[in-house]
C-alpha cells in the first residue's frame, strides 16, 4: 500500500474532482495511479502497484458501460451493443477517456518510464483509469464507483461510438493539421445546484477563445466546445477523416 501519510498533488487532487469522489484513504488513489516501474524503484513509498486495483476496476467499468448503453440504445441488438461495448472499454477508449480527465499528469511512473513517454501510453492511461475505478470501489463501496463511472462514460456514449473518434480528438487533430497548434480547455464557469450543476468550458487555440460548450460534466461541456470548434473552423472547408 502507498504511504499513507503523503499528500495528493495537485493534479491528483484534480483527478479526484473529476472522478466526482473524495477518498476517506487517499492512499487508495495513490496506489491506483502507481505503475510498477514506480514501485520498483521508490519502495519506500509505494510497496504495491495499481494491477489488483484495475483488475477490479475494469469489472465495474465493463459493468456500467454494458448498463449504460443497455438502456440509452433500447432499440440496438445485441451485436450493436457489443462493438459499442468494445469501443468505449477498449485500449483507445479508455485512454482517451483517461486524457480527458487528466490521468496521465496524476500517475506515478519510474524515471525511465516517464522519460519514455509513460504519461502518453495509451496502455498505461488505459490501466490507471480502470485501477482509479477500482479505488473508489474499494474506498466508497459500489455505489461510489458506479457512480463515478457513470460519471466518466456516460458523456461517450454518443460522442465515442463504434468507427469514430470523439470530438475532442478530432478537434486535436484539426487544429494540428490545419492551425499549428493544439487546443486547449478552460473552465469558464458553473451554475446550478451540486446535483444539476452545469459547467461551461472554453476551447482555446494560440491563446484565443475558439468556442464554449456547456454539459453535466467537465468532459462533456469539453466534448461540447470541441464539436463547436470544429463546426467553426470547417466553415467553407470540408472536416478531414
Amino acid at each position: 500500500m502507498a504511504n499513507r501519510d503523503e499528500p495528493l498533488d495537485e493534479a491528483m487532487v484534480r483527478l479526484s474532482e473529476e472522478l466526482g469522489y473524495s477518498f476517506a484513504d487517499t492512499g487508495l488513489l495513490l496506489d491506483a495511479l502507481t505503475h510498477r516501474s514506480f514501485k520498483n524503484e521508490r519502495p519506500d513509498i509505494a510497496s504495491t502497484d495499481n494491477e489488483r486495483l484495475e483488475f477490479l476496476g475494469d469489472a465495474v467499468v465493463g459493468l456500467v458501460v454494458a448498463s449504460l448503453l443497455y438502456v440509452q440504445f433500447p432499440d440496438a441488438d445485441e451485436g450493436e451493443l457489443t462493438r459499442r461495448r468494445a469501443d468505449l472499454v477498449s485500449e483507445r477508449g479508455l485512454s482517451e477517456a483517461a486524457v480527458a480527465i487528466g490521468v496521465g499528469d496524476a500517475m506515478r511512473l519510474g524515471k525511465g518510464e516517464q522519460k519514455s513517454g509513460g504519461r502518453t501510453k495509451p496502455r498505461l492511461l488505459a490501466s490507471a483509469l480502470e485501477a482509479c475505478v477500482g479505488a473508489v470501489y474499494c474506498d466508497g463501496g459500489a455505489d461510489a464507483a458506479f457512480a463515478s463511472a457513470r460519471r466518466i462514460f456516460e458523456p461517450r456514449l454518443h460522442t465515442s461510438a463504434p468507427g469514430h473518434r470523439d470530438a475532442k480528438s478530432r478537434a486535436q487533430e484539426w487544429a494540428q493539421a490545419h492551425l499549428g497548434g493544439t487546443p486547449s480547455y478552460r473552465l469558464v464557469g458553473t451554475q446550478g445546484p451540486d446535483h444539476e450543476r452545469e459547467f461551461t468550458v472554453a476551447l482555446e487555440l494560440h491563446d484565443e477563445q475558439v468556442a464554449t460548450g456547456t454539459g453535466r460534466s467537465k468532459l462533456e461541456a469539453e466534448q461540447a466546445a470541441a464539436l463547436a470548434a470544429l463546426d467553426e473552423w470547417s466553415k467553407g472547408e470540408r472536416e478531414p477523416g
